[in-house]
């Protein structure tokens, strides 16, 4: 007699968040959760609250909608568009059952639980799209999954995936990339790497982030096989008025557009799926930035998203010995 399938395993995919729509009103919902979180923002909150819902939210939402209306695709928010190709394809590919989870906005991380464990499923692998383990991420990710089992009577067995910053397949998937972007188009003659920033506060506290988007760097200029002076990278999105990690994007940035590059080619490896720091922030204000200080060809190369080798790494995260 033939033994039944046990401990069938669930996937869920895990990212920021986006807004459903273009709307302020649709930013403002998804940016009071995540500014509200401690993780993201540690001011006390009887001085945040107040500036948050008082300032931030009402000026800033406006503000944000008519970036998104730029960047906005048929099907929705960029980021939410890939990150449904990304559970499709990861689903054909495994044969397993895979959801998605937001840790602010929709489809929850609590509602992604729910399904698998609706469809069967006694073993959950978390996987946080966040190569690079960072505080106010991968942690964050965890602390929703945790405020999700709480409210559990029987628990599913899970496992969370950190980080995968040295994962081979990821750089493999990064150089490809970059590589197939120089075969269509040229070689530039330097590769920036963008990396989303935090406050240099958290980084003294002892979060891992800058050395795990270092040894990232060095990794993809090894497999592409470039010299120091042909790869750098750079930091991003800094919010407020404390010091985050350095050296920034736009001062870099700044910095290269004096030595007359013919052409710089920009990459942002923390993110799975390009969203609006990609795709405004980097590919179009930076490159504002980059020729009005005097530099020249900017060519923004996009981020791994539905990818077959991107798909490749995740299968080969939650399935190693496959």
């Amino acid at each position: 007699m033939k033994a039944q399938a046990s401990n069938k395993q669930g996937i869920l995919l895990v990212n920021l968040g986006t807004p459903e729509s273009a709307s302020s009103q649709g930013v403002k919902d998804f940016l009071k959760p995540f500014l509200s979180d401690k993780r993201v923002v540690s001011i006390p909150r009887l001085i945040w609250w107040p500036l948050l819902n008082g300032v931030i939210l009402p000026l800033r939402s406006p503000k944000v909608a008519k970036i998104y209306q730029q960047v906005w695709m048929e099907e929705g928010s960029p980021l939410m568009v890939y990150s449904k190709r990304q559970v499709e394809k990861l689903s054909n590919r495994l044969q397993l059952p895979v959801e998605l989870g937001m840790t602010y906005g929709n489809p929850s991380i609590s509602s992604g639980l729910d399904k698998l464990i609706a469809r069967g499923c006694e073993t959950v692998t978390v996987l946080p799209l966040y190569p690079q383990y960072s505080s106010t991420t991968t942690a964050a990710v965890s602390d929703a999954l945790s405020r999700s089992l709480s409210k559990m009577i029987s628990l599913p067995g899970y496992h969370l995936i950190r980080e995968y910053h040295d994962h081979p397949f990821y750089i493999k998937a990064l150089a490809s990339k970059v590589s197939d972007y120089w075969q269509r188009y040229g070689q530039g003659d330097y590769l920036l790497c963008s990396y989303h920033g935090i406050p240099q506060r958290l980084a003294d506290q002892g979060d891992i982030y800058p050395k795990h988007c270092e040894k990232t760097t060095e990794l993809l200029r090894v497999e592409l096989g470039l010299s120091h002076d042909q790869i750098g990278m750079s930091y991003q999105s800094r919010f407020g008025k404390e010091e985050w990690l350095k050296p920034y994007t736009d001062k870099t940035l700044k910095s290269l557009a004096q030595k007359k590059l013919p052409k710089l080619d920009v990459i942002s490896p923390a993110f799975a799926c390009d969203c609006i720091e990609t795709l405004e922030e980097i590919a179009i204000e930076c490159k504002a930035i980059y020729q009005t200080a005097g530099g020249q060809d900017y060519r923004y190369i996009e981020c791994l998203n539905d990818s077959d080798e991107h798909i490749e790494m995740m299968a080969a995260l939650i399935k190693p010995n496959e």
